[in-house]
């Protein structure tokens, strides 16, 4: 009798967006369950971890000397191995309560950034092993990024699509379920944060933190001047007296604190374009550039890739989840998709 009962009920296969700043999980039949920060608290005196996620980002910047709240990964790879394990056990645990079977060892397909090298792959694979994975297999950022898009990757036609995250900028052009040309920068949403609090403290002799920093470029920041004007207070530190201070800041000021930046990711698209075959470029011209995650979200920076690359550019639908849903969808058509997974062995997910 027990025979009977379909092999997969026992499985829990999940789709995982390992993300520099946010992770996220898709669970088969049940769509994306979590969605929390890559952030974990730790106790250093014990090693103790206090909290995972959600809980642990409200920590960043307001925990004592022996509280660290820290990410576990940097510019898209592993840099904390251990710390990175319990996270994942972490949301493989959450996964579990939703399942019929929580005691079962889930499946996994998880998003890696292009161009990593063979130890940063191994490492990922640990990680979700050691952390209760039954088996894992590996997609490419950009290629996920692309089937969460819908674009057609298995035609015999130019897609290109990029992918700002937290840590790593992913550019790809896609053909016949494959990846063509590509560029990963270590440039993303982490980078203009970064660029925002070394502008401050030059040019407004301001301490800023990190999130205070994101905030701003939420809130302000744009790639290319805005219609109307954007004004936002900024908060932080003198760094002459040590007090606090606040001064109005406009979309001006981000803007020219993050050019630099910015601009280095359209001349890596530029250059991907330079790489990509003539007629797969026809191709990108008729059907446009497309950008996805959490850094397209930069005001007008659809409009300013356009206007460099001379191509039609659009941002996708959702463009925060475009990755774990690739790694859905792959879940869902495994066996239409099974080819585009880069793990050692490259096979197929068991059914």
């Amino acid at each position: 009798m027990f025979g009977l009962i379909p092999k997969n009920l026992f499985v829990q296969d999940i789709g995982i967006d390992l993300g520099t700043a946010n992770t996220l999980v898709y669970v088969r039949g049940k769509g994306i369950l979590i969605n929390e920060p890559s952030v974990v608290a730790l106790n250093k005196k014990t090693n103790q971890i206090l909290a995972i996620g959600n809980e642990a980002r409200k920590m960043v910047g307001r925990t004592p000397a022996h509280i660290v709240a820290s990410r576990p990964l940097t510019k898209g790879v592993i840099s904390d191995f251990e710390i990175t394990e319990q996270m994942l056990a972490h949301f493989f645990s959450s996964v579990r309560e939703h399942a019929r079977f929580p005691f079962s060892r889930p499946r996994v397909v998880i998003g890696i950034p292009s161009g990593v090298t063979e130890v940063e792959k191994r490492a990922v694979e640990d990680a979700c092993k050691n952390a209760g994975a039954k088996e894992v297999y590996l997609i490419e950022e950009p290629m996920a990024a692309a089937i969460g898009a819908r674009l057609p990757v298995q035609e015999a036609s130019g897609s290109m699509i990029v992918d700002i995250g937290g840590g790593t900028t992913e550019i790809a052009v896609i053909s016949l379920g494959g990846i063509v040309a590509f560029r990963s920068l270590r440039i993303a949403g982490d980078r203009l944060n970064d660029d925002i609090i070394n502008f401050a403290h030059e040019e407004m002799k301001m301490v800023l933190g990190e999130r205070t920093a994101e905030e701003i470029k939420i809130a302000t920041g744009s790639a290319k001047e805005v219609d109307d004007p954007i004004i936002s207070p900024m908060r932080g530190r003198d760094v002459l007296t040590g007090l606090p201070k606040e001064i109005m800041v406009s979309d001006t000021h981000i803007r020219r604190a993050i050019s630099h930046s910015v601009y280095t990711i359209i001349e890596a698209i530029k250059a991907t374009i330079e790489e990509t075959p003539p007629e797969l470029v026809a191709d990108i011209m008729n059907r446009g550039i497309t950008l996805a995650g959490g850094g397209s979200l930069l005001r007008n920076l659809d409009k300013l890739i356009a206007q460099e690359t001379l191509m039609p550019v659009q941002v996708t639908e959702d463009p925060l989840t475009a990755v774990v849903r690739g790694t859905g969808i792959v879940l869902e058509n495994i066996d239409e998709l099974h080819e585009i997974l880069v793990s050692a062995d490259n096979a197929a997910i068991p059914l």
